[in-house]
């Protein structure tokens, strides 16, 4: 029996689909941050390099994993450094990347644009942080449209809200 894989992407996304301007994300939302901190915390995270480096390295308590067309060497870090769960892995494809993801774990896709659409047909969950706000940019999320997305569940803050979607 095939069992199919549960893969959620997970963005910030404006109104008119940015998700990032200049390597870098176009508003500064705390309580985003938190958000992606606990959902994503003990995962799989999967992110091309860009998003790597905007991030600024491995988040602690994960395992991430990059897609790039340059891969760098496997790194397991220790404890001391980022925690027990934390791992870097680099990868050159999005199927090598589900390939290395641990099975006992979520798996999270974690930008940027071009890792989303690619992994658009994959994807089982979206979790969105849909921000009130239309800014410039050069870097978007596919569009969320209600004949493959049914939204599941909804937590409004001001300027933001918090959603979640499974594919219909």
């Amino acid at each position: 029996m095939l069992v199919r894989m549960q893969l959620t992407a997970i963005a910030a996304v404006a109104r008119n689909g940015v998700i990032g301007v200049a390597g870098a994300l176009p508003w500064h939302i705390p309580e985003d941050f938190a958000r992606f901190k606990q959902v994503t915390m003990g995962s799989n995270l999967i992110m091309g390099r860009k998003t790597f480096e905007s991030i600024g390295g491995a988040l602690k308590g994960r395992i991430s994993i990059v897609v790039t067309s340059r891969p760098g060497p496997a790194e397991t870090l220790t404890p001391a450094e980022c925690g027990a769960e934390t791992r870097l892995l680099w990868v050159s494809s999005l199927d090598e990347a589900l390939a290395a993801a641990d099975p006992a774990k979520p798996t999270f896709i974690g930008g940027g644009g071009q890792l989303y659409r690619e992994a658009w047909p994959l994807l089982t969950d979206l979790d969105i942080t849909q921000v009130d706000r239309s800014p410039a940019g050069d870097t978007y999320f596919p569009e969320i449209s209600p004949d493959t997305w049914r939204e599941t569940w909804r937590e409004p803050h001001d300027g933001f809200c918090f959603v979640n979607y499974t594919r219909a």
